[in-house]
């Protein structure tokens, strides 16, 4: 088991190993598996690199991220104007049926907001707006409603995580209710968390997703 500075450490790498994050000045404690970040970036893509880097450090087992977004006054936009581009950039982004897909912007914050058949449309939307020049920040409140109307297979589920390579599935417990799947056990990391969350909104009939695996870096080499 690592240490708390046996984890600060290597989190501190992890985060310097992004390219965009060279030149950042990142804060990171870490206590009990707990690790806390904070700092001020350039941009909301940076703060993103910063938690997902760190998410994929063995050890931790929850982040709390308070990294801000500060932008250079050159860089500075109206609500108007950001609210504009990711109109654009949903409207270039091919896997985003962007006419469903409403967007608000308040002090370079942005709310997606809307209707999508699947999980990698919301997921796109996302991806398409967090880069564009004075986004703060991003919350995604697209809601997955699925044109088919498939009976959920509790054992399809099962049976596409087991086939990941990455993800010891042996302690993942798959319940459906509806259409609603829920996650839970354990797992070794955090990557295996998300993975295994990720397969599982492919299922078709989805409309929501309850992942409540634990994170433990013990139980990996349990």
């Amino acid at each position: 088991m690592k240490t708390n500075q046996e984890l600060q450490r290597d989190v501190e790498n992890a985060i310097k190993w992004e390219p965009l994050m060279h030149a950042a000045e990142i804060g990171v404690t870490a206590k009990d598996g707990v690790v806390s970040l904070t700092g001020i970036v350039d941009s909301y893509v940076k703060k993103m690199e910063a938690e997902n880097a760190t998410k994929k450090v063995l050890g931790v087992k929850a982040v709390v991220e308070n990294i801000e977004v500060k932008f250079p006054s050159s860089w500075t936009k109206t609500d108007a104007e950001v609210a504009n581009e990711v109109l654009a950039a949903l409207k270039a982004n091919y896997s985003v049926p962007n006419e469903n897909v409403k967007v608000k912007v308040e002090k370079g914050w942005v709310t997606l907001e809307g209707e999508l058949n699947w999980n990698y449309q919301k997921e796109a939307a996302l991806s398409a707006t967090k880069y564009l020049t004075g986004v703060k920040g991003v919350t995604n409140s697209i809601r997955i409603k699925p044109t088919a109307h498939d009976r959920i297979e509790k054992d399809a589920v099962e049976k596409a995580i087991r086939r990941n390579w990455s993800i010891d599935s042996s302690d993942i417990n798959v319940s459906v209710d509806g259409t609603t799947v829920t996650l839970k056990g354990t797992v070794g990391s955090w990557y295996e968390k998300e993975e295994a969350g990720r397969i599982a909104w492919n299922t078709p009939g989805i409309w929501h997703l309850k992942n409540e695996l634990a994170v433990d870096y013990e139980y990996a080499f349990s």
